[in-house]
């Protein structure tokens, strides 16, 4: 072989090592979310090669005696699992598992994971670091009643060498059973839920106008009759949104009749939540209980009137009647109150609500201003100041701590009060607060409330979020203690749709409180395809990740074809053009559908095992370009954007008000300089487009927003809710097109983002070129 052919063949082996090397390195990395997926993501996390096999003769050591209880679970695990027996013994060089107590590891909550093809050791300082060690393996094992594994008779773990901690301390998921009550049996479920994620705060709101859901021996008429109720506007909203969607129906096991009364509700006994707070402990959990007071205490005050002021029951200008802070039988009705729960609840921490206080009653009230009088009080905010200050007396004289949603803020607070941030309006809120030495935890309603309903953006924007407000110094940011998601029920009541609302969301806020940063959000989606799995298999209703390939309204000229993108590969997607909802035996989508003529159709897409996703109704019209308007005189850059201060439903009731004033915008978005908690904006103008063809705007608003172009509803997003993306499309020639866009915010979000995309290429925004007035 001459010198050249040596060369050739050394050079193409060297380029095939280099390939192949490449493949491998990217194969493993590719591999390692499927082959550990794990949520929340360990903090440190190195592949190893081999996996660990538990059969028959597999033994388990337990180095520290603390460590009993966790061993007996993992025992129960690998019984549940595999039908495995762990037997107890001695450490032993081969097959395996040690239960470690590591002294070296500073966070109370950390471990680390040491799994090989011979010994798995798990190693922590306190038994709740060991907990969390065997939720991760838990995830690495297969689901517990996954088909098959029994029968295998062996379990296999991948080898992987983890060294993990949380990023927060308080790692929270609330739930209100008050506007809809759940059952001791679903709160365990939702306990179990949170302990696989490793979120270790559970936050119950017990009690507010709707209803009062947590016995007080003192006082029993407080469930007797506080936690039952004709069905109020909550329900008949449910009870509307029925019609379409089953999850909306009023469970039946929470009605009863009595004295020829239909009533909705239901309460926890001493004993039940007993029950639950033990549970809950057994997996490392906090119950931290919430009575809401001064404010909505109507379901209290409707039984014991003269707790208000006005000496009944009732509704200020915006919320309910509030308790009187000015009165000594106030004070002795909630220091009862509260003693029982301080009892109940070995929680250190005790929310007091203290939000949303409707005031108007204080200022006319005789014994308020002689109290404002003798303590030198100025206003009615340090009237609430006032009682949250006393009752954190009470609350330290019992060795509890108190905590409230960031409105205790106003008229000021003592510094050992810890705040929940949740006025996402009031951005200077938590920033004040972590300053002035409060712990705070961080539930913003965009994007922690779960209540609100999810859209495609919601699983980014959650995983996305910076728990740390902007501004702060480093002293500052160590009182940051952690986040919360929040499961406010008005429109939650049912098991199902709670399910649905807090599924997957709570993985995203569990991998954001625990991970924090560095993150992978494509990791973090690939490590979800595992989830759903086992979710199918546990039976919970959770949200199917959003269909794609398609607007909310579309357009075409001649013919066009409906091609939807599918995000699980098994998931089948049926559809309707009657209007009904599809069902598993409406027609399946083939992989391209034929759209000849104007159609409305509806999509639902259905895993194997039944869980049906959302209802997709997808509007085509066969239009022809619209042609450009002409203008006599050239225009400015930019649109007008007339700003209107006040509350509006909805987009139209800016028609019967008076601007406060007209600004020049380049871009469609809110003026920065704009404070108002409640206002409309009309952004009015024209649009240049360069090309003809069919355009698809994408608009996302908190609250209510509507595009029109040329005079017609491109998109509509119009009412009272939380950021929502809609979109819409529309056939426009090369030229000048009128635009309108009406936008409403109703207080908290001050969200609006307009984008544009041109058949089938990238959304981008609109930039100032394309505006002109």
């Amino acid at each position: 072989m001459n010198t050249f052919l040596i060369f050739r063949f050394r050079y193409g082996l060297m380029l095939l090592i280099l390939v192949l090397c490449n493949f491998i390195v990217q194969g493993q990395s590719m591999s390692n979310s499927e082959r550990y997926p794990i949520i929340p993501y360990p903090a440190k996390l190195i592949p190893e090669t081999g996996a660990f096999t538990i059969n028959a003769n597999t033994t388990l050591y337990i180095e520290d005696k603390a460590f009993g209880q966790d061993a007996s679970d993992l025992i129960a695990l690998i019984k549940h699992v595999g039908g495995i027996t762990l037997h107890k013994g001695h450490a032993m060089p081969n097959n395996c598992i040690v239960l470690k107590k590591d002294t070296s590891i500073i966070n109370p909550e950390g471990y680390t994971l040491l799994i090989t093809s011979a010994r798995v050791i798990l190693s922590a300082r306190t038994p709740t670091g060991l907990f969390w060690g065997i939720e991760t393996i838990r995830q690495l094992l297969p689901p517990s009643n996954d088909p098959g594994i029994k029968e295998a008779k062996e379990l296999h773990i991948p080898a992987v060498s983890i060294e993990d901690h949380p990023a927060f301390a308080w790692r929270g998921m609330h739930l209100d059973v008050v506007r809809h009550f759940f059952s001791e049996a679903y709160l365990k479920k939702f306990i179990d839920r949170m302990a696989f994620y490793k979120l270790n705060k559970l936050h119950l709101h017990l009690t507010d106008d709707e209803g009062w859901r947590i016995q007080i021996k003192r006082y029993p008429e407080l469930t007797k009759q506080g936690a039952w109720r004709t069905f109020d506007a909550h329900d008949s909203a449910c009870m509307r949104l029925s019609k379409d969607n089953p999850d909306f129906a009023i469970d039946p096991s929470h009605i009863i009749h009595r004295d020829g009364k239909t009533l909705y509700g239901g309460y926890y006994t001493q004993k039940q939540m007993r029950n639950i707070i033990r549970y809950a402990a057994a997996r490392h959990i906090t119950i931290i209980p919430e009575l809401d007071m001064p404010g909505h205490m109507m379901a209290a005050i409707k039984i014991f009137p003269d707790l208000s002021c006005t000496g009944k029951a009732g509704h200020g200008a915006v919320f309910s009647e509030p308790l009187c802070p000015c009165q000594e039988k106030t004070y002795q009705f909630a220091e009862n109150v509260y003693k029982e729960i301080f009892t109940l609840f070995p929680s250190r921490y005790v929310h007091i609500g203290g939000d949303e206080v409707d005031k108007t009653t204080w200022a006319n009230c005789p014994a308020c201003k002689t109290l404002m009088q003798k303590e030198g009080l100025t206003n009615v905010s340090q009237l609430q100041s006032y009682f949250i200050k006393q009752m954190e007396q009470f609350f330290h004289a019992h060795g509890k701590r108190l905590v409230g949603w960031d409105d205790i803020l106003e008229g000021g607070i003592d510094t050992s009060a810890m705040i929940m941030y949740w006025r996402t309006w009031v951005p200077k809120a938590p920033i004040e607060a972590a300053e002035n030495g409060n712990k705070v935890i961080m539930a913003p309603g965009e994007p922690l409330y779960f209540d609100r309903f999810p859209d495609k953006n919601s699983l980014y924007n959650i995983y996305h979020f910076n728990p740390y407000p902007n501004g702060l110094d480093a002293q500052a940011k160590k009182n940051i203690i952690g986040i919360q998601a929040c499961v406010w029920t008005e429109r939650i009541p049912s098991e199902k749709r709670a399910d649905y609302m807090t599924m997957p969301r709570m993985t995203a806020l569990a991998e954001v409180a625990w991970t924090n940063t560095p993150k992978d959000y494509n990791s973090y989606l690939e490590r979800l395809q595992k989830q759903y799995y086992r979710w199918d298999l546990q039976h919970i209703h959770y949200r199917l990740p959003d269909l794609s390939g398609f607007a909310d309204h579309n357009v075409f000229i001649d013919s066009t074809l409906l091609t939807v993108k599918k995000p699980l590969a098994d998931m089948h997607i049926h559809y309707t053009f009657n209007g009904e909802i599809p069902t598993q035996q409406s027609l399946l989508l083939p992989a391209h559908l034929p759209i000849h003529h104007t159609e409305t159709i509806k999509l639902a897409a259905y895993t194997p095992q039944g869980n049906r996703g959302d209802t997709y109704t997808v509007q085509y019209t066969q239009e022809t370009y619209i042609p450009p308007v002409k203008l006599e005189n050239s225009l400015s850059q930019g649109l007008k954007c007339i700003y209107y201060i006040g509350q509006f439903d909805n987009t139209k009731g800016m028609m019967h008000s008076t601007p406060a004033y007209t600004y020049q915008v380049n871009t469609i978005q809110v003026p920065p300089d704009i404070k108002a908690p409640a206002f409309g904006l009309q952004f009015r103008g024209y649009l240049h487009i360069s090309q003809t063809g069919i355009y698809c705007f994408t608009l996302t608003s908190d609250d209510g927003s509507m595009l029109y172009i040329d005079g017609k509803t491109v998109v509509a997003n119009d009412g009272l809710h939380s950021a929502t993306e809609r979109d819409g499309e529309i056939a426009l020639q090369k030229g000048e097109h009128p635009i309108s866009l009406d936008f409403i915010e109703g207080g908290g979000g001050y969200t609006l983002h307009l984008q544009y995309n041109k058949e089938g290429e990238a959304p981008q925004d609109i930039p100032s070129l394309m505006l002109g007035h």
